[in-house]
């Protein structure tokens, strides 16, 4: 049987979401490494992956169980009791045979969460701080990604991607209990292209945020940090 388990996870002490070879510290990996200890040994397939210090309260990934694992209540809380408590699994359902966590999904959500006030450090690994930021100036430039783009000035370097070709369905900024949050609907994103985005939008100005995004013009900025991204939701 297919299942899709939904995860939320904060992602601050891991090295991304995906498998690695060198290491176990991924949130796949941790997943891998309790569903073997209960006889299942295949692969779980994400719907996209993670990066360093980024958090999901909606990622979605398959896997193929095996017969004696048909109760999915009791994997569900087994899992939660075995995994760490920084990730968790919110939701198991059974899927078609033919569902697949990353080619079946049509958009994906993403949220980033910036106060504009001093860090502290009970907020500091799930929110970035930024005193500076000018709320109806991102609110106005967010706008612009709006569309299909290509998003070749807002990937990161040495990507290896068919084509850098995404659609922006929706953009857009608003408060919410003293923060500012940024959401973000496309049919897929480049590796750290949210991020790069959300840089863009602290640092340059409409003119300069349309020339990078029409590649006419290189300007300097930074990824914003991992920390303020949240993978919110895959729709299917």
């Amino acid at each position: 049987m297919r299942v899709a388990l939904t995860l939320a996870y904060n992602g601050t002490s891991f090295l991304g979401s995906q498998t690695q070879s060198e290491t176990s510290n991924t949130i796949l990996g941790k997943l891998e490494s309790v569903l073997r200890a209960l006889g299942i040994d295949e692969r779980a397939i994400a719907s996209g992956r993670t990066d360093k210090g980024v958090h999901a309260t909606g990622q979605v990934c398959h896997i193929d169980l095996p017969a004696f694992w048909s109760d999915l209540d009791k994997l569900q809380d087994v899992l939660n009791q075995k995994l760490p408590k920084s990730i968790r699994v919110s939701k198991i359902n059974a899927v078609d045979a033919a569902f697949h966590a990353r080619y079946s999904a049509k958009r994906r959500v993403y949220r980033y969460i910036i106060k504009q006030a001093e860090s502290n450090p009970f907020e500091d690994d799930f929110i970035t701080f930024d005193k500076n930021i000018d709320f109806e100036n991102v609110a106005k430039n967010i706008k612009l990604f709006v569309g299909e783009h290509d998003f070749v000035g807002f990937m990161k370097t040495g990507s290896d991607v068919g084509s850098t070709i995404r659609v922006i369905y929706k953009a857009f900024c608003y408060r919410h209990k003293g923060s500012i949050v940024l959401n973000f609907e496309a049919n897929g994103f480049l590796r750290s292209q949210i991020r790069l985005m959300v840089g863009a939008l602290l640092k340059l100005n409409a003119r300069e945020i349309e020339e990078q995004l029409m590649y006419k013009e290189k300007h300097k900025f930074k990824p914003a940090p991992s920390n303020g991204l949240y993978l919110a939701r895959i729709k299917y």
